[in-house]
């Protein structure tokens, strides 16, 4: 009988949790749709241009060299003339060190004192370096000792260096603002998901010389239709490249507690019996074919096989395969 009575109690406690969770969810959509809606974007006056860049992934789901490590995190190595940028570190989920960031680092020739900048897309586990440093508020290359250059930090949240890559002071920047000659950073998108609660993330909106936009995506948590949006109000120029993460867990997942695809109900602003779904897959393909891409690269690290192939049925020869050692130019 008193086994009866704890778990009665128990469920009505998460019964309780779970409500209170979804009038959160309620409020801080209404709050994050209302701030989408007063944003006042103006036009670039002077973004300036590249005349040549390339995406190497680092850290992501798939790739087709043995010696490399992957994961469901993100971390790519973008060259923009002689500006090597540096967006997002991987997961580290096991909290090795070296990380498999490091690791791959290492096997692809690269240095830390190779890199200009750091531009944080927003500040989830799988793109500062874990858990630890998702509740810290900090990013990590490692979790080991990392001797990182006095560079600069981009990050739409506040977030610091943590103990073991110390130095690097980190700048918020929350509205569109122009990095360097031809790096835009497009300003936050807020949005509100379930569990994650109230979330701004970031893009780089890098303007190719005689070619136009290339957008470089961390999780896509805005919705690829607001990016969109976002980078034609900035740009006068066409829309050349989206590459990088959009957050469709759908027939699939890379993060599974047991028989639930914790992506698919986390990265969603809708509740978790609806959450997302394959309609919004087809209508961020109808909004990518809208603007007539020449390069489309959809990062396996949040987004289901299914999803992979369903892109890549949409856009034939444009749709390019992100894996990690294979470089994107261009």
């Amino acid at each position: 009988m008193i086994a009866l009575y704890i778990l009665l109690v128990l469920i009505a406690l998460i019964a309780l949790i779970f409500i209170k969770k979804i009038l959160q969810l309620k409020k801080g959509k209404q709050l994050a749709d209302a701030q989408v809606s007063g944003m006042k974007i103006n036009k670039l006056s002077s973004p300036g241009t590249v005349k040549a860049l390339s995406i190497l992934p680092l850290i992501d789901y798939y790739t087709d060299n043995s010696n490399l490590k992957t994961e469901p995190g993100v971390s790519y190595l973008i060259s923009a003339d002689d500006t090597k940028i540096l967006l997002d570190v991987g997961f580290n989920k096991k909290k090795e060190h070296p990380s498999p960031l490091l690791h791959n680092m290492k096997a692809l020739g690269i240095s830390e004192a190779d890199i200009d900048m750091i531009f944080i897309s927003h500040p989830h586990l799988d793109h500062v370096g874990g858990m630890t440093e998702q509740k810290e508020k900090t990013f990590s290359l490692s979790q080991g000792p990392v001797s990182l250059p006095n560079l600069p930090v981009y990050s739409p949240a506040g977030i610091s260096a943590s103990r073991w890559n110390p130095g690097p002071e980190t700048q918020v920047i929350t509205d569109p603002a122009v990095l360097k000659e031809g790096l835009v950073s497009i300003g936050v998108i807020p949005r509100y998901l379930f569990l994650m609660g109230y979330t701004l993330e970031n893009s780089l909106a890098i303007n190719v010389a005689g070619k136009g936009i290339a957008l470089i995506i961390g999780c896509g948590h805005q919705t690829i239709e607001r990016i969109i949006e976002r980078t034609q109000a900035l740009f006068d120029e066409p829309i050349y490249a989206i590459i990088g993460g959009l957050h469709y867990p759908v027939n699939g997942g890379r993060i599974m507690i047991g028989p639930i695809n914790i992506q698919r109900i986390v990265g969603s602003d809708r509740p978790p019996w609806i959450s997302i779904r394959e309609s919004d897959v087809k209508s961020a393909i109808a909004a990518i074919k809208k603007v007539s891409p020449k390069i489309v690269a959809l990062s396996p690290h949040d987004s289901s096989d299914w999803c992979i192939d369903q892109f890549k049925q949409s856009f034939g020869d444009t749709y390019v395969d992100v894996k990690v050692g294979k470089k994107i130019v261009i």
